[in-house]
C-alpha cells in the first residue's frame, strides 16, 4: 500500500537540514525499495526548501512511521511537523510531469 509522507521545516533554520543532508541522502539509498517518489518541498521562488515529501510502499502504518523516524532529517529535529496518510494509487501523467 502507499503512503503519502510530508513533512514541514521548522521555519528560519536552513542550517539544521544542511548539515544532515548527506547522511539523509545516503539513508534514502537504503530505503530504495519502498520509495516510490521523494523530494523536496520549495517555496514559490522554487530555491529555498521548505520540507520533503514521500511517496513510499509500505505494509502498514508503523512501517511508515518507522521509515520517517530513520530519516536523519526526522532524528536532527529539522521538521516541524509530519504528516502520514494512506493514499490510493490513482493516475499518473508523465507528459504533464516537468523534470528538475
Amino acid at each position: 500500500m502507499l503512503w503519502c509522507i510530508t513533512c514541514v521545516d521548522k521555519p528560519g533554520d536552513s542550517t539544521a537540514r544542511l548539515s544532515v543532508l548527506e547522511t539523509h541522502r545516503a539513508y534514502l539509498k537504503t530505503q530504495d525499495d519502498k520509495i516510490v517518489m521523494s523530494g523536496a518541498t520549495l517555496s514559490d521562488d522554487g530555491e529555498t526548501m521548505t520540507g520533503s515529501c514521500f511517496i513510499i510502499s509500505a505494509n502498514s502504518r508503523s512501517e511508515a512511521e518507522a521509515f520517517s523516524n530513520g530519516d536523519p532529517f526526522t532524528a536532527a529535529g529539522v521538521f516541524e511537523s509530519v504528516n502520514i496518510t494512506r493514499m490510493k494509487k490513482s493516475s499518473f501523467y508523465p507528459d504533464n510531469y516537468e523534470k528538475a
